[in-house]
């Protein structure tokens, strides 16, 4: 068997771009044979998956999966919006999603969880870039849950079950009607995917942003007493928190409550205090910087290498 040293490994990482595990096996498979190493990367889709893995993946699905009072959200991107119509793609998604019940919110966590048809869940992902042809990576996993109640979901530009552009799970924690409970926290999704609140209440908004609204409402009326200063931030960050919590905001299906308003209006008919104990948003692709392409260049580039 020959020596696979580190020089051996970075040499074919080189020329394949494939990982240095990846790399390692590949040269032991192949008796330290470069050349070889190289066609079974490529046999394994993982020296294609490699050259794929720079470009930028803003688009794809965004996953949900319940089960009890536990939920999870997936973000999977691709490059383009085609691959989030792919049937392969879709079913990655899915059983990421599924998959991610059992393991919890952290990504890296599901990206080396088996996967039900075999291998990792990266192995999966590697798979699907080599046979749909794109950049696939999962970005981020995370989870809701409540020890008592439900946890409901709600998904804005459907691709399928489950699967969108915009995913919302509400949590509320309840002894009540468990159907009531459901139909409540579904509207309280929509509500979510609708408006984005920035936080479930005041005290869960960052302090940056905070600091930042309070320097925005103080350079506004710059010049006024140090104490009339004071009360306009206070008086200005309420009517923020107004705005960005999800708690205070106006409820969308009946603007003239809040959503803590409601909820606690829905206690009657639940049967039980009602706690609306948090709430994730997924939306595809946020904070994500798009490469700006100019298609025109890219068609007559392609022409011309014709």
């Amino acid at each position: 068997m020959a020596n696979i040293t580190a020089a051996l490994v970075k040499e074919l990482r080189e020329k394949s771009g494939a990982g240095m595990l990846d790399c390692k096996n590949a040269l032991t498979e192949t008796d330290g044979d470069i050349e070889a190493a190289i066609d079974w990367l490529r046999t394994k889709g993982l020296a294609r998956a490699a050259k794929k893995s720079g470009r930028v993946a803003a688009e794809g699905l965004v996953a949900l999966a319940i089960e009890g009072s536990k939920g999870v959200a997936v973000e999977l991107n691709s490059e383009t919006d085609f691959v989030s119509r792919n049937e392969q793609f879709q079913a990655l998604a899915t059983t990421i999603a599924q998959v991610a019940l059992g393991v919890g919110g952290d990504a890296e966590a599901v990206k080396a969880a088996a996967y039900p048809q075999g291998g990792t869940v990266q192995e999966a992902i590697t798979s699907a870039v080599a046979t749909i042809g794109e950049n696939i990576a999962l970005r981020r996993v995370e989870t809701l849950a409540v020890g008592e109640g439900v946890v409901a979901a709600y998904i804005h530009n459907a691709a399928g079950d489950n699967l969108g552009r915009i995913g919302v799970l509400v949590a509320l924690e309840s002894a009540g009607k468990k159907d009531e409970l459901t139909a409540l926290a579904r509207q309280i999704a929509m509500h979510v995917a609708a408006t984005n609140p920035v936080a479930l209440d005041a005290a869960g908004v960052p302090a940056d942003t905070i600091a930042r609204e309070k320097a925005i409402l103080l350079e506004k009326n710059a010049g006024k007493p140090e104490h009339v200063l004071e009360k306009i931030a206070e008086s200005g960050l309420k009517s923020y928190f107004k705005e960005v919590t999800l708690v205070e905001q106006p409820f969308i299906h009946d603007s003239s409550k809040s959503v803590a308003q409601a909820v606690k209006e829905s206690e009657g008919k639940v049967g039980a205090p009602i706690k609306l104990a948090g709430f994730i948003r997924y939306g595809l692709g946020d904070g994500i910087e798009k490469e700006e392409t100019d298609f025109a260049s890219e068609v007559a580039a392609a022409a011309g290498a014709a």
